[in-house]
């Protein structure tokens, strides 16, 4: 499928067909995963599988609404700043499609989500067909779609997504830390977005901001962080605090986030992230930590509207409201960043590599 699809003629829906693909297919030889690390994997997709709708009632009723729209803007943010008018786009770890109405109004050409989750993947096709009634979503959105239930951080997508690429964006929001729990899934990941950005393509993400939360942990006094809405807690194997810079991979903490998040993550040395990228022809364009995103852009006139509809800050008006210390606490455990594909990178270099070239 190519930028478009035709309604299927059994369903009176206007939804992207369904689209399954299975762990490491056949001839797919390069960074095999090993069952540990698939079974943490089936811990996050059941984790964010079980999370239910919510009314718009219950969201707003939720402890870190703020929060997450806080966390949209920066999204809407990325989205408006990067994506133009036409742009082919991929959404890794896409999830429940909390991102389509971004992503319509960016007037993009062409969608293609992909989640590990299965409920997930549900959800974002509802939301996609407009059935999502209780969030009066559009009946239909301006862009044709394509929705995935699978692990982009495991499986080649660039033979799966063969007659849908190259992409002008992709996009990764939260989860890019999913990839770190090894080397294998790290390289797949960016591998991943190397073979599908077109050259010049940009590659847009938040995740975990490693320096803080190593930070944080060095100041307290156990192996737990956190404060009225989330925290994180590390493993006794961690009990001197000291991480190999040698083994960059692995180093994980369980982390729980009121109304969001409980399940393992994993640290991500960002000289390392862009080290990785490095060789796989994605420059770095920048890194910014959400507290310093939020005072640089807020200086803009357009995204200061933004934010006052979105509300994260209050609307200006009757609602004063605005996020709580520990709210703003959490935005300070994320960054965002921004990585552009090489013009010069030549395909075959981004698929052979097999350890990190850095020192760290």
């Amino acid at each position: 499928m190519k930028r478009g699809y035709q309604d299927s003629p059994s369903s009176s829906s206007y939804g992207p067909p369904h689209s399954k693909f299975k762990h490491n297919p056949e001839g797919d030889g390069e960074f095999l995963e090993d069952e540990t690390t698939k079974i943490f994997a089936k811990k996050v997709a059941d984790h964010y599988s079980a999370r239910t709708n919510q009314t718009l009632e219950e969201r707003e009723a939720s402890p870190i609404i703020h929060l997450k729209k806080l966390n949209n803007w920066i999204k809407s943010v990325l989205i408006q700043l990067y994506a133009k008018r036409g742009d082919a786009v991929l959404d890794l770890a896409c999830g429940k499609g909390g991102d389509l109405i971004k992503w319509d109004k960016a007037r993009i050409g062409y969608y293609v989500g992909i989640d590990i989750a299965d409920g997930s993947i549900e959800d974002c096709r509802t939301r996609y067909n407009g059935d999502a009634d209780h969030h009066q979503r559009r009946k239909k959105f301006s862009f044709p779609a394509r929705l995935i239930c699978g692990d982009c951080f495991e499986v080649r997508l660039d033979k799966i997504l063969e007659d849908d690429g190259p992409f002008d964006v992709c996009s990764c929001q939260f989860a890019m830390h999913y990839s770190w729990s090894t080397e294998a899934r790290a390289r797949r990941a960016l591998s991943n977005v190397s073979a599908l950005l077109r050259p010049g393509g940009i590659f847009i993400g938040t995740m975990p901001d490693a320096n803080v939360i190593v930070k944080k942990l060095r100041e307290a006094n156990g192996l737990e962080i956190g404060n009225s809405v989330y925290w994180i807690r590390f493993d006794e194997e961690f009990q001197n605090k000291k991480f190999k810079s040698s083994s960059p991979f692995g180093i994980k903490y369980k982390f729980h986030l009121e109304d969001a998040v409980d399940c393992p993550e994993w640290i991500v040395p960002f000289h390392v992230f862009k080290a990785l990228a490095e060789e796989y022809g994605l420059e770095l364009v920048f890194v910014k930590n959400s507290h310093v995103f939020v005072n640089e852009y807020m200086k803009k006139p357009e995204f200061v509207e933004l934010m006052r509809r979105l509300g994260a800050l209050g609307d200006g008006k009757e609602d004063q409201s605005t996020l709580s210390p520990d709210e703003w606490e959490v935005a300070y455990l994320y960054l965002a960043f921004v990585l552009r594909k090489d013009n010069r990178t030549k395909p075959e270099q981004i698929a052979d590599e097999t350890k990190v070239r850095c020192t760290c």
